[in-house]
């Protein structure tokens, strides 16, 4: 399968052969959406039907959350993203992106909780995308922090709504930037009002679910395409990113959503790929404990059931590798942990926490009645 780059670079998606070692930690999980860490030792698994389960790794114990706020769990909707404050270990703070209803007038919104042992307390709704939509589809939903402590959640175009993307005085279709409290940051780029909504950061997105933050500050995002044309964009303030004026997609109904794949004024992808991958989930490695993989994106993938390692130079892509297809799993998250360890979501009414170290690192204590695996590589998408 050919995998294109730009600028005019072709290079063909190979798995590769790597020492590691697997273990299913947490399994029988309602769609594990996302997840973070709170201890070294502890982690917090969100579903999209609603429920944070925590699970911990050095007593195997697992227990679920009280006092999460409502979703609207209804085909791409439900519990999206959960991330901890920079602050964390002194303020206890989470934030939460949902679904929320009604059906008839749903939207993402952002959640500020504090965590108290099983217990969510302090549940307040600091953000909600206006306007709402009648469609349970193309939510975003991804939340990071930057380094300056301001928060971005993207948007996305609601499916039937995708003109709304290129309308920056609209908040579906964008990346979003604002304050912990939920109000918008004084610096964007539209802040005054004149000519755009004030939390707009970014324009011209359509499925955006995926966000990371690199180590020098720059934002990487990916979205989904129609028929094809998924992409990776490095996010700068202001810019339109072309959804849907310019697409490398097609239509479902095999249609041209545009003739155009570029123009002036609109930021050109990374790179994208034909056909689509469903990218899932963005990831940048930071530990040494797999050094080789230092600084590279990771993409985990749907529809071609494994993760894309990235490797970028000059922020641009230099070459594209396929890891963790031995899973033949749906991929709908993948994260580092404390230590380096990396830790995969499978996205099924079954889903799988699966724990990923070099042959030679000794992991945690198994969790008890659950697979231990050899991980050697081997030779219907959201979106």
């Amino acid at each position: 399968m050919l995998r294109r780059f730009l600028p005019l670079l072709i290079v063909m998606t190979l798995p590769i052969q790597a020492d590691y070692q697997s273990r299913v930690i947490a399994e029988g999980l309602d769609f594990p959406w996302s997840m973070t860490f709170v201890s070294e030792t502890t982690l917090l698994v969100a579903t999209r039907s609603g429920t944070i389960e925590q699970i911990h790794l050095d007593s195997n114990k697992r227990s679920s959350l009280s006092g999460g706020p409502s979703t609207y769990v209804e085909s791409q909707g439900g519990y999206f993203d959960l991330i901890t404050h920079p602050d964390f270990e002194r303020n206890q703070l989470l934030y939460l992106a949902l679904a929320e209803g009604p059906p008839e007038a749903n939207a993402t919104a952002i959640y500020q909780a504090v965590l108290d042992g099983d217990v969510l307390t302090n549940v307040t709704r600091i953000f909600r995308v206006n306007p709402s939509k009648d469609t349970a589809a193309h939510y975003g939903g991804k939340l990071a922090f930057l380094p300056d402590g301001t928060l971005l959640l993207t948007s996305g175009d609601g499916f039937e709504y995708r003109e709304a993307a290129q309308d920056p005085f609209n908040q579906l279709g964008k990346v979003l930037r604002m304050n912990t409290d939920g109000s918008p940051a004084i610096d964007n780029p539209f802040i005054d009002g004149t000519k755009g909504d004030p939390y707009v950061y970014s324009y011209g997105h359509r499925s955006p679910q995926g966000l990371a933050i690199d180590g020098n500050g720059a934002i990487w995002m990916h979205e989904h395409g129609p028929q094809g044309g998924d992409e990776l964009n490095l996010v700068r303030a202001g810019a339109n990113y072309g959804w849907p004026a310019t697409s490398f997609g097609i239509n479902y109904s095999g249609a041209r959503v545009t003739p155009l794949t570029s123009a002036e004024g609109i930021a050109s992808p990374v790179t994208y790929w034909v056909p689509s991958i469903a990218p899932s989930h963005l990831m940048i490695y930071q530990s040494a404990l797999f050094s080789d993989w230092q600084g590279h994106l990771f993409v985990s993938t749907l529809v071609d059931k494994d993760v894309k390692r990235l490797v970028i130079e000059d922020q641009s892509v230099v070459s594209e590798t396929s890891v963790f297809s031995e899973f033949d799993a749906r991929v709908r998250a993948i994260y580092e942990g404390p230590d380096g360890a990396l830790y995969l979501l499978t996205d099924s009414d079954k889903g799988q926490v699966i724990e990923v170290r070099p042959i030679n690192d000794a992991p945690n204590p198994p969790a008890s009645g659950l697979p231990v695996a050899p991980g050697e590589a081997a030779s219907d998408p959201i979106g």
